[in-house]
């Protein structure tokens, strides 16, 4: 088993974005007619509570799954990704079928969203972190894409010649196009909050261990997730390859040995049907996660991997999967996040140069799916969620006290699946295959021509 030491965890936390430019890391049960508060329901908004206080803590409300899967891939909005996906609110296309989007370059000019020349990302552009984030949301306005130092890169997207697999997952079973990330910040604090439901002041990705400075050796006051399954002896493993999610409070690490194991034993635990009751599988974030300098390809055939374990499992029938991105990237995209709970009492943990702002709003809309034999067909949620909706199913099914009150507030992602009917998908469907990236081979960090020169417009579409 890979084991993380402190020298480890440093490492990877010193500079997160050095990583990525080539550094080497080491490494009872109710049934739901019976339960009013399942379904696609919203939480009190109070934490601490219950998503139904007339049970006890720790009561399985929903005996029809025994495996939640959590996918997180990293650092794509939803326009980018599902935009010209054809079902939920993607770009607005003109009479030929092209996106009509645009955003202003600051040189008196604007930029037309346009399919990316080639599968490869820069290492630089888009930028996702707190003031570049935050100048791209502009108050609503949605303007600052590029003029924030992203470029226009960050009007580029990809379609389903490009990520096949990807394409026919999102067109076959329920996706939401309300989904945002947490906070309008970078990855880090937005895994946080998927295991957290508070980024307990973190915003941003730099960070180190050396100096122990509070944002990485903090302890959520309500604990994480985790640590309320472990509390109910519930089963979980975070499956990673260079970095698993639990890192980003390392006291997991040392309470969980055993817990946090290598991608691998996800596909012999998938086959033989042993997988834990929660499984929180993370990508190579150098390789197939989908982030800065990759080639998109890897990261499609790295979800087809997980979602077809998944599916050719003897455990298919009580399972369900969702995946989704950890926050956009850098990348356009036209919905206004709105506003949200403020988790706690924590404050951003802002430096003099940061923009001021606090944890009110959410981040930009990033895509989201849901995979069951349960899951409705044609089926588009448009209920506000984000990150903490993953935690508030994992409290509804076991009726787990919200950890912060932005969980206890979120939608819990249950209106994207039908137990009352026979499963619509009892037998997997069939999806298309994922890219061929042999046949598309592209070199990671380079990007072809950006902007195409069809997408420079003297005035908006």
């Amino acid at each position: 088993m890979k084991m993380l030491d402190v020298k480890a965890i440093s490492e990877m936390l010193v500079s997160r974005r050095q990583v990525l430019g080539g550094a080497v890391v080491g490494a009872a049960g109710l049934t739901l007619a019976s339960c009013s508060f399942l379904g696609g329901s919203s939480g009190s908004g109070i934490s601490g509570t219950l998503p139904n206080p007339s049970l006890p803590e720790g009561t399985d409300t929903i005996p029809q799954i025994d495996h939640i899967v959590i996918v997180m891939m990293e650092n794509r909005s939803y326009d980018t990704i599902l935009g010209m996906l054809g079902r939920g609110d993607g770009y607005t296309l003109n009479s030929k079928g092209q996106p009509t989007n645009t955003n202003p370059n600051g040189n008196g000019q604007y930029i037309e969203a346009f399919h990316l020349p080639t599968e490869c990302r820069s290492y630089t552009q888009p930028t996702n972190t707190w003031n570049p984030t935050h100048e791209a949301y502009d108050g609503g306005k949605m303007d600052g894409f590029i003029t924030n130092g992203s470029g226009a890169a960050s009007m580029g997207y990809y379609n389903g010649t490009d990520i096949p697999f990807t394409y026919s997952l999102a067109s076959t079973f329920p996706i939401n196009d309300r989904y945002f990330c947490s906070l309008l910040g970078p990855t880090f604090p937005n895994r946080r909050y998927l295991i957290s439901g508070t980024s307990d002041g973190l915003v941003d990705d730099f960070t180190t261990f050396y100096d122990i400075p509070s944002d990485v050796q903090s302890h959520p006051a309500n604990g994480t997730i985790f640590d309320h399954l472990n509390k109910h002896s519930i089963s979980w493993k975070d499956y990673f390859s260079v970095f698993p999610t639990i890192a980003l409070y390392p006291y997991l690490l040392t309470q969980n040995v055993g817990k946090y194991v290598p991608i691998e034993e996800f596909f012999s635990d998938a086959s033989s049907g042993n997988l834990p009751a929660v499984s929180l599988v993370d990508p190579d974030y150098l390789t197939n996660s989908e982030g800065e300098g990759q080639d998109i390809q890897f990261g499609d055939n790295f979800l087809a991997s997980i979602v077809n374990a998944v599916m050719k499992g003897p455990k298919w029938s009580k399972t369900l999967l969702v995946w989704t991105y950890d926050e956009g990237g850098g990348y356009y995209d036209h919905v206004v996040p709105p506003s949200a709970p403020i988790p706690d009492n924590v404050a951003p943990q802002l430096s003099s140069s940061d923009i001021k702002a606090t944890f009110d709003r959410y981040g930009i809309r990033v895509p989201m799916g849901l995979v069951s034999p349960y899951a409705k067909k044609n089926y588009v949620s448009s209920d506000v969620s984000d990150h903490t909706s993953i935690l508030r199913m994992i409290e509804t099914k076991w009726n787990l006290p919200a950890l912060t009150k932005r969980d206890a507030a979120a939608h819990n992602l249950l209106d994207m699946v039908d137990f009352q009917s026979s499963p619509a998908f009892a037998t997997p469907p069939k999806l298309a295959s994922p890219a061929d990236w042999s046949a598309h081979l592209c070199i990671p960090g380079t990007t072809g021509t950006i902007p195409p020169p069809s997408a420079v417009l003297s005035q908006p579409a």
